[in-house]
């Protein structure tokens, strides 16, 4: 069994202040998947005894970025889709095994007023195109914070949202056309009716002590990894974020 884990963790230096370690040493996932790290290179200087790490960090301070801290060694490490219009933000690391690619994702937001929406839809077909080709030659694990909730289900109030960032029509049917194109949303495959089941709450008006929230961060595979897959689940009782770690155990 490989234990996989996914968390935006909100600047990794705050959640590290915030028990971050803790959670690593009593969940002891094979590899960790982080977004918004906020990392600038040389900030951090961190080892981590049984663990290789990867950063990918933005051009800009204190902004975005992405890690992947692992168990099991790569075959190889590439950051980024290739495409620099996206590639400066550090949004992307991909992750190369012997049967399978892992890619850890942090979706640009389309902020207030949907001021970033049309950069948005661009990110989402590129990165589509993206996975669809590491698919070609062998499954892709891809997960973390991918800025939407999809379905109604994944939201506390989705009248009252849905023409704010991360529910509108628009990405919702990208996300729609993603999984449609070949993969599967884990834990929906796993718990198609649960719902009040989210992984991002607002810090306003105690919006996770009332669990008024958003599913936003996933774990998605390749079709064809179905046979694969042991359980999916939110790991909504770790704090240190506005997220929660969420994780897949693979065989």
């Amino acid at each position: 069994m490989t234990r996989l884990v996914s968390w935006n963790v909100n600047g990794l230096r705050a959640a590290i202040a915030k028990g971050f370690f803790d959670f690593l040493d009593s969940r002891s996932p094979d590899i960790i998947c982080l977004q918004e790290t906020k990392l600038s290179e040389g900030q951090l200087d961190l080892e981590l005894e049984g663990y290789t790490l990867y950063f990918n960090y933005a051009e800009k301070k204190g902004y975005s970025g992405t890690a992947v801290f692992t168990k099991i060694q790569p075959l190889k490490v590439t950051y980024g889709m290739g495409i620099e219009a996206h590639d400066r933000e550090g949004r992307m690391i991909t992750l190369e095994y012997e049967d399978y690619y892992l890619v850890n994702i942090y979706t640009p937001n389309s902020q207030r007023g949907l001021a970033r929406l049309p950069y948005r839809m661009i990110w989402e077909d590129d990165m589509r195109s993206y996975l669809l080709s590491l698919d070609a030659r062998k499954p892709v694990i891809f997960c973390g914070d991918l800025n939407v909730a999809h379905k109604e289900i994944d939201i506390k109030n989705p009248k009252s949202n849905e023409k704010n960032a991360g529910f509108t029509p628009e990405e919702r049917s990208k996300m729609t056309q993603l999984l449609e194109s070949g993969f599967i949303d884990t834990f929906r495959y796993f718990y198609p009716d649960r719902t009040d089941a989210y992984t991002w709450w607002s810090y306003m008006f105690k919006a996770r002590e009332k669990n008024i929230g958003w599913r936003i961060d996933y774990f998605c595979v390749s079709e064809r990894f179905r046979t694969r897959l042991v359980d999916a689940s939110i790991l909504s009782d770790i704090y240190g974020s506005d997220h929660c770690p969420v994780e897949l155990i693979i065989e």
